[in-house]
């Protein structure tokens, strides 16, 4: 396994995400150094015995990114070649890039940065 993503729902029969559970997905994915990802708290979010209804999924991803609770593993190794079967030179490589509204995405850890897709009100890009 590389990586866990985990988060709350949203749509309608919305379940409670308890953050208990969160935690003890961490501490197991950190024990196996397996990067894990708490994207968004979902609309009905439990933590210390207090029920929270979060919405909109900007608020949800900013509140997962403050729990702390996102947990960089070992690294993927991707072995990228063309289409001769020829390594990739890293200059030719993707490089990820996020814009202003990335600073308070839970994502961020597993997302490969901004697409420039113009519906961000906050343009301006930071390469991170």
């Amino acid at each position: 396994m590389e990586r866990v993503v985990c988060g709350g729902e949203n749509y309608g029969g919305k379940r409670p995400c308890d953050f208990d559970w969160i935690r003890s997905l961490r501490e197991e994915c950190e024990a196996r150094d397996i990067t894990f990802c708490f994207m968004e708290t979902g609309t009905v979010f439990l933590k210390d015995g207090r029920r929270y209804i979060l919405k909109g999924k900007r608020l949800q991803t900013s509140q997962a990114l403050r729990s702390g609770m996102n947990y960089q593993g070992k690294a993927t190794d991707f072995k990228l070649v063309d289409s001769w079967g020829l390594p990739v030179p890293e200059e030719k490589l993707y490089v990820k890039h996020y814009c202003d509204n990335c600073r308070e995405c839970a994502m961020k850890l597993i997302c490969n940065g901004c697409s420039d897709c113009g519906r961000c009100r906050n343009k301006p890009r930071q390469d991170l």
